[in-house]
């Protein structure tokens, strides 16, 4: 095979020539019309199946006239002028819509000096698998940005936080206050007092309520893709990436509020980059010289003691200050013990929801007793999670201490027995509340290796307040490695 274009066969451009015309002659054969244009959209050409669809029993009648004179709504000068085709549309006419392609004509130099069309189908149920399949996919399409939009829209409210202690409505009051604003919003408190709640409720209450509300909870996801879950990645910019690259959370927020979870798990050299974000308000995905513009409101949320970590060099001061312009307190659930019997009550009702048979559980004032007396270092979550167990299993609608007892505590080392809360004060909590339950005998190897793991584990993230990241280096385990352990053990932090 010849290589050297200057040294092609004279029959080449014969070729050329036959394929053009073998082109064309099959087009005009197979089409419903042909007709060609010179450089004023004037008719050059015209099949004699086209002139007779509009009325031109010769087709010499046609020639010389323009094109629009001959086809209402042609669209032939357009192409004349760009020098662009319209590859394929549908021409309205007076009888059946046709579909159409329409080309221009060139000449050596590459000037526009007139155009060609063709009517490819006079009955648009010829494209009808085609039309289907394109119908089918848009919804497809549409359903899916809609769900993906719902997703990201803030699922609670003010009302969501339910308490009316002193301390509950001094949370609400500054987060209400914190969603007319723009600021940064940092939320502080322990593990399962309701920050991601608040952060939702605030995105909601925001101007930005119609755009995307984007999570990211920097402790569940590994240091190594923490860079591309933020900014995103070009198209093979690392081994194993995506071939179609990969869009970051920043970029999805853009316009809403991204909601940083637990971010006083975030390495050090990843600080320094969302500080520069939060400056500069662009970025560049990884692996990319594009330029990402990112208008997004932080809020962030963490467990962990942000101005002890600062003074240990484990978190940047200029984040810090950064972050903490709105600054709001979540208070544990032992401070607002008032709520309990509303919160208690709310979450039975959302458990009854979900239960079959549409039960409808009740608290016995024993029980409502025990709620109060304990102290509740998992929050919010660990009472909802006792509440759920106790619901599982109890055999009335009508739950007492007893029923309850067996629940209170027993992920954090020992439930509170029912017989240690008789005649306790209503709604006011002790400083500490354990007692031990009689120790169950392993029945193998792998079962007290199990029991003595999962006490481990929870004796190590409660000397360490719940922060995994802490209790991860403290006990030389990788944190990737813990989560999964936790999760397994139903440990609750």
């Amino acid at each position: 095979m010849m290589n050297d274009w200057a040294g092609l066969p004279a029959t080449y451009s014969d070729v050329l020539r036959r394929a053009m015309d073998s082109l064309f002659r099959t087009f005009e054969n197979f089409s419903e019309g042909t007709f060609i244009v010179d450089a004023e959209a004037r008719v050059v050409w015209i099949n004699k199946r086209y002139a007779a669809r509009f009325g031109f029993a010769d087709p010499e009648q046609a020639i010389g006239r323009d094109c629009e004179a001959v086809i209402p709504n042609s669209l032939m000068r357009e192409v004349v002028k760009t020098g662009k085709p319209i590859l394929l549309d549908i021409l309205e006419t007076d009888r059946e819509p046709l579909v159409v392609t329409r080309l221009p004509l060139k000449d050596d130099a590459g000037e526009t000096v007139g155009a060609v069309g063709f009517a490819l189908f006079d009955e648009l149920k010829a494209l009808t698998p085609l039309f289907s399949h394109y119908s089918r996919v848009q919804e497809e399409l549409i359903a899916t940005r809609q769900s993906l939009a719902q997703a990201r829209r803030a699922k609670y409210t003010f009302g969501s936080f339910v308490g009316t202690s002193a301390a509950s409505l001094e949370v609400k009051r500054q987060a209400r206050r914190a969603a007319q604003l723009e600021s940064p919003v940092l939320l502080l408190g322990e593990t399962g007092t309701g920050k991601e709640l608040l952060a939702h409720a605030i995105h909601g209450g925001s101007a930005r309520a119609n755009q995307p509300l984007v999570t990211v909870n920097v402790a569940a996801i590994p240091d190594t893709l923490l860079e591309v879950e933020f900014f995103g990645a070009a198209p093979g910019a690392y081994t194993g990436a995506d071939r179609k690259g990969r869009v970051g959370k920043f970029e999805l927020a853009n316009g809403g509020t991204l909601f940083l979870d637990e971010i006083g798990d975030m390495p050090l050299p990843l600080q320094g980059k969302l500080l520069r974000v939060l400056q500069d308000k662009e970025f560049e995905p990884l692996g990319s010289n594009r330029i990402v513009r990112a208008d997004v409101r932080i809020i962030a949320a963490t467990s962990a003691d942000l101005p002890a970590l600062v003074a240990a060099g484990r978190f940047r001061a200029d984040l810090f200050y950064r972050l903490n312009v709105l600054t709001i307190h979540a208070p544990p659930l032992r401070e607002r013990a008032s709520d309990i019997e509303a919160l208690a009550y709310a979450m039975l009702e959302d458990l009854s929801t979900q239960a079959r048979g549409g039960s409808h559980y009740e608290l016995q004032d024993d029980a409502l007793r025990l709620l109060c007396a304990y102290a509740w270092p998992g929050n919010v979550r660990e009472l909802r999670n006792t509440l759920e167990r106790a619901v599982m299993l109890s055999d009335s609608e009508r739950i007492d201490a007893r029923a309850l007892a067996p629940f209170v505590g027993s992920g954090q080392g020992g439930a509170l027995s029912a017989s240690a809360v008789q005649g306790a004060p209503h709604a006011q909590p002790p400083a500490v509340a354990e007692a031990g339950n009689p120790e169950i005998e392993p029945s193998s190897w792998n079962e007290a290796m199990a029991a003595f793991e999962k006490r481990f584990l929870s004796d190590a993230l409660r000397a360490n307040g719940g922060r995994v990241i802490d209790t991860a280096a403290q006990i030389g385990m990788g944190r990737a490695t813990l989560y999964k352990k936790i999760a397994a053990h139903g440990i609750e932090i």
